[in-house]
């Protein structure tokens, strides 16, 4: 399936409300109902385009990471728990963005966000502000890459929540109100997570940009 078919498609998914899709975990974890399963991995797909549109690679590639990621979301729908009360999209990005990234790796085409990138938001916090310091240069592309890995390495060891916002805000680009809905939280904790999870990646870098 092409991009722009694929895209069409996205388009005729009816989102769900709260009710819905509990109603839909209930059938599928609790009586094993495999039409619910089917629902509920359509109604998250879009959080599988979200994701694979982050990285700038080809139309072919994109899609590789669409299938990579549908597989994430499905895993993701597997081993959910809908008892725990943990918004579902923050369960299943991680794995989703896993998946995609995994297989980026194999084919040796791994992006790297820009250090640039604005946030979304009431500030223009980027990637670089994390790092702190106007002083860091990044002088050529291999720089460049190994500081944002560093970044990315240190942020993949945050808390489940403060991961899941700053992935949000900073990797896929999203405005602070659609990642509140989708994880189901307040505006305010969005931006209360986004300055812990800063804070804590700071910390966990201030050694490494002592020496670098």
């Amino acid at each position: 399936m092409v991009l722009n078919q694929y895209i069409k498609e996205l388009k005729k998914i009816r989102m769900l409300s709260r009710e819905e899709e509990e109603a839909l975990w209930y059938e599928y974890k609790e009586k094993d109902n495999l039409d619910s399963r089917c629902q509920i991995i359509e109604h998250y797909q879009p959080l599988v385009f979200k994701i694979a549109m982050s990285w700038r690679v080809d139309e072919v590639t994109i899609m590789d990471m669409i299938q990579e990621g549908t597989v994430g979301l499905i895993e993701s729908v597997e081993h959910y728990d809908h008892q725990r009360g943990v918004a579902f999209s923050l369960y299943a990005l991680q794995r989703i963005r896993g998946r995609m990234l995994n297989y980026m790796e194999r084919e040796g085409k791994r992006g790297v966000a820009s250090i640039d990138s604005p946030l979304s938001g009431e500030n223009d916090i980027t990637l670089g502000d994390i790092l702190v310091d106007g002083r860091v240069g990044v002088s050529n592309q291999a720089e460049h890459n190994y500081l944002v890995e560093q970044v990315k390495n240190a942020m993949d060891r945050l808390p489940m929540n403060e991961q899941a916002v700053l992935s949000g805000v900073f990797l896929e680009d999203r405005e602070p109100k659609q990642l509140a809905e989708s994880l189901d939280m307040s505006i305010s904790h969005i931006y209360r997570l986004q300055k812990q999870g800063i804070r804590r990646v700071r910390g966990m870098l201030s050694k490494f940009m002592q020496h670098w």
